[in-house]
């Protein structure tokens, strides 16, 4: 039978007292960023700036731990500083870049190291996370994430791989919140703003978006099913498959530099 709904303490979603974790999962739905069409506006510039910004963080030209120079750039992309402060306030809140008092804006930077001694320790957290959801979720749960999902593979169909990490995250947020265990939230917070850029960047691996898409659609799946063991083998996967995908990404870009 379907368990009670949770209050959990997901970290960035936390309900209020009194909520279920199927308000939890809805206000994670209404709080998406909507895109451009959606919205019925153009980009502002600061938005264009961010985009430009994030490519060139994919694509090698600020390199992960350099600082960033807010000067050349401004005369790179022929701005002013302020779109340029307000673009790089949106990708400190995304995790690609770090703000320090008195320095200025580093791109972040994590080691090979430190992604091999990490991945495998969230995919034990999230999986049990997605252990408890299966057993924890009720149908009205479901049903929340079922929308998720829904934008999940309009995005993955589009190509919009900003837009699918978004509602890709408020997918998890989700999943860990209906495990209703605020350590767990605790300690998964932490690891995941470390990975931040790395989960973003692995996106970008030749034919990652599908097998993310199928990976998390397995993980629903289980979670419909109410199979606690299938849900966090599924969740497993598809966090050590995001590993794979970073060793794919840069086996990529270094052969595509030595060409």
């Amino acid at each position: 039978m379907p368990g009670k709904p949770r209050s959990a303490t997901g970290p960035g979603l936390a309900p209020e007292p009194g909520l279920s974790a199927t308000s939890t999962v809805k206000s994670a739905m209404s709080t998406l960023p909507q895109s451009a069409a959606q919205r019925g506006v153009h980009h502002s510039l600061h938005d264009e700036v961010a985009a430009r910004l994030r490519s060139m963080i994919f694509e090698g030209e600020l390199v992960p731990g350099s600082f960033i120079d807010e000067g050349v750039l401004c005369e790179v992309l022929q701005i002013s500083r302020t779109p340029l402060r307000e673009a790089l306030k949106v990708l400190n809140a995304e995790g690609l870049v770090r703000h320090e008092p008195r320095r200025g804006c580093f791109v972040n930077q994590v080691t090979e190291q430190d992604l091999d001694e990490i991945f495998p320790v969230i995919a034990l957290l999230e999986g049990r996370c997605a252990f408890e959801a299966a057993r924890n979720a009720t149908d009205a749960d479901l049903a929340a994430l079922d929308l998720l999902h829904e934008r999940l593979n309009r995005h993955a169909t589009a190509g919009q791989i900003t837009d699918y990490y978004a509602v890709n995250f408020a997918i998890h947020e989700a999943i860990i919140t209906l495990a209703g265990n605020r350590w767990l939230a605790q300690v998964i917070g932490d690891l995941r703003k470390v990975l931040k850029l790395a989960r973003l960047q692995q996106l970008h691996a030749p034919g990652r978006l599908a097998q993310s898409l199928a990976e998390h659609m397995a993980v629903f799946a289980a979670l419909k099913a109410r199979d606690p063991d299938g849900a966090d083998t599924a969740m497993r996967t598809h966090l050590t498959r995001q590993r794979a995908a970073l060793r794919e990404l840069a086996r990529v870009q270094k052969s595509r530099a030595l060409a």
